[in-house]
């Protein structure tokens, strides 16, 4: 018996939203590849636009490889029985980002040479995608480098273990300041301004807009008592820490993640952002978080040495990749 190529297998190319049955595939798909890897294989984002077909101004692409029958036929068009990976292309006039997701029981016999190949034939070329690889795996690496991608940005995926340190509700905080909990149709206005405001320098956390906003709070794990806002004496927005409890997986444990951390600008520099990050910390962890997470710019150095002040370390990365015209 030779083994498996997927070099042959059928390539379905969709436009999201993507319908019942192919989003069901997708979505168990990702739950196998979370599992194993214990991270998941495509960002929050991605997911969002399998099933929305993204924001206004942005298209959605889809090419799914599906394993035949018999894995092991060279026949170019086998019974489908599976949904073997999928890449998710988000075009829109700003920028071109893709993403890629194996399933587990096919890896490592071309199903990602195969959906960049096809991606390939579809867009002419593809030159200027950004396209991200979470975990920064060999097997991403070594695909990028065929199709001349080069790293143009890292992520750190920090990592606390320890036990979180107390504090009390006005530790840190600026006089007349408080910290409460996100109230649903009342702060999201204040709160969008204040998260531009805040990453007025992060296009993708900045441009978030209330249909965004409202997405991420139909999904499962939102919780407005753990979206936690810093607010003066007139309740206006000064900073917050949205945090989010990631369930268990098989092999896997809850973990709570530092969601979105964000000071407007004119309350930087008051040791705001430790006492938020802290006071999630202490949420997350008295609702069950054995670990808790974050994601920060590698290059981002003052805030790596407040995480690391605070006892994360570093634990994985997600890695850009730029398709560059002279490559």
């Amino acid at each position: 018996m030779t083994s498996a190529n997927a070099s042959h297998w059928p390539v379905h190319r969709l436009t999201a939203p993507l319908d019942g049955p192919v989003l069901g595939e997708a979505q168990a798909l990702l739950a196998a590849a979370e599992s194993a890897d214990g991270t998941p294989p495509v960002s929050e984002q991605s997911v969002i636009g399998l099933r929305t077909g993204g924001n206004a101004g942005q298209e959605v692409l889809v090419h799914a490889v599906y394993a035949p029958e018999d894995p092991f036929t060279q026949d170019p068009t086998p019974a489908e029985s599976g949904l073997a990976g999928f890449a998710v292309l988000t075009r829109s006039e700003a920028e071109s980002v893709l993403e890629m997701a194996v399933h587990p029981s096919y890896r490592n016999i071309g199903v990602g040479l195969r959906l960049a190949t096809d991606l390939q034939d579809a867009q002419g070329t593809l030159d200027g995608v950004q396209a991200w690889s979470h975990g920064d795996s060999a097997a991403a690496e070594d695909l990028a480098q065929q199709f001349g991608f080069t790293k143009v940005r890292e992520l750190w995926r920090m990592r606390l273990s320890s036990p979180a340190t107390g504090a009390s509700d006005d530790d840190g905080l600026p006089p007349g300041h408080r910290i409460r909990s996100f109230v649903p149709g009342q702060d999201e206005d204040a709160w969008l301004a204040a998260n531009a405001a805040a990453f007025a320098h992060h296009p993708e956390q900045g441009g978030m807009t209330l249909s965004d906003l409202r997405e991420r709070m139909a999904e499962p794990w939102f919780d407005p008592e753990g979206f936690l806002l810093a607010v003066d004496a007139e309740d206006r927005i000064a900073g917050f820490h949205w945090t989010k409890m990631q369930p268990a997986l098989a092999g896997h444990p809850a973990q709570g993640e530092v969601y979105v951390v964000g000071i407007v600008p004119s309350s930087q520099g008051k040791g705001l952002g430790k006492t938020l990050t802290r006071k999630g910390i202490e949420y997350l962890r008295q609702h069950g978080a054995r670990t808790v997470l974050l994601y920060t710019e590698a290059d981002n150095t003052p805030a790596v040495r407040l995480y690391e002040s605070l006892g994360f370390a570093h634990w994985d990365s997600d890695v850009m990749y730029r398709k560059n015209p002279a490559n």
